[in-house]
């Protein structure tokens, strides 16, 4: 096993995760920035606040696209699967 293929399969991982993270953290920080603004305007500091929605938000984004997510990770790992005679010469 040479170094370019250990560093080409954790290149493949880390595009892996981000792909598969992004969706929710992106929805998360939008939903932080929107309910800030609102706490902002309105002078409500209440913590609980920004807990709930982004909770919400999240639960949402991964009912809708977790099968995507899914598919992407087991993609990935047939991929892995599928070339382990290569890695073990």
């Amino acid at each position: 096993m040479s170094v370019d293929l250990i560093t080409q399969i954790m290149a493949d991982a880390m595009y892996t995760v981000l792909i598969t993270a992004l969706p929710p953290l992106l929805i998360s920080m939008i939903v932080g920035l929107v309910v800030s603004i609102f706490q902002t305007v309105t002078s409500i500091q209440e913590q609980t606040l920004t807990f709930v929605p982004k909770l919400l938000a999240i639960f949402l984004v991964l009912m809708i696209g977790g099968s995507w997510m899914l598919n992407n990770m087991i993609s990935f790992m047939e991929n892995l699967w599928a070339d382990f005679s290569l890695y073990i010469h």
